[in-house]
């Protein structure tokens, strides 16, 4: 499987001819990234309805979505998982419900927590969540969880990989930068990437020792 990072938490994951995109970024001259337009999927996953991750309008023809509601998805994919969660850490009150997105993409099991900004999952979050493979978590505090709150998620939930998101990467300064995650993991467990895209066929990687996997910064 194919992943492309476009900047904040959107990603298209490609594998043969099939793919899916997830939280793209609507223009907004405040993010340092390229403008998506065009982007070719077959599911289009939407965690909660921020302007940073609810772009629908870049994605190319129709695809399948599923837009920042919990439940239970069959897609031409296969199964998707939404499961409820918080935006802050006062139940939702101050930004919001999140949809954490599950779901078996390429061989990989895949999570996307969105903008979660809980301190910690409830039990029953994590059981519907299961054990994952590839973890899309956001890592740079401010309105969603922090770098120790996101380490503790990837063990928690048993991610071989934790790709971080979410994070300043230059110009958000609402937002902490990725060095305060990447640091809390020993090198050997670290990937910086020189390239915003990486195939997670042949990646190392461990339930238990998860591979910090940090694409490069598309620029605008």
């Amino acid at each position: 499987m194919r992943v492309r990072w476009y900047g904040q938490s959107a990603y298209l994951l490609t594998a043969g001819d099939k793919a899916v995109l997830i939280d793209p970024l609507q223009p907004n001259p405040r993010f340092p990234f390229p403008v998506m337009h065009d982007i070719r999927c077959d599911l289009l996953l939407v965690t909660h309805e921020h302007g940073d991750h609810n772009g629908v309008q870049v994605a190319a023809g129709s695809p399948f979505t599923v837009r920042s509601t919990a439940g239970t998805y069959d897609t031409p994919l296969g199964q998707v998982i939404a499961v409820n969660s918080e935006h802050d850490d006062v139940a939702g009150t101050k930004r919001g419900p999140n949809a954490i997105m599950v779901f078996s993409f390429g061989g990989v099991r895949v999570c996307h927590l969105g903008d979660l900004g809980q301190r910690a999952l409830r039990p029953e979050q994590a059981a519907a969540i299961g054990q994952v493979d590839l973890l899309f978590a956001p890592v740079g505090g401010g309105p969603t969880i922090d770098a120790a709150q996101a380490q503790q998620l990837g063990q928690e939930l048993g991610a071989r990989w934790v790709v971080p998101c979410h994070f300043d990467t230059g110009g958000l300064s609402f937002l902490r930068p990725v060095d305060e995650f990447v640091a809390r993991y020993p090198a050997a467990q670290v990937r910086q990437l020189e390239s915003s895209e990486f195939e997670t066929d042949g990646l190392p990687g461990e339930r238990g020792k998860p591979l910090v996997v940090v694409p490069r910064a598309p620029k605008a």
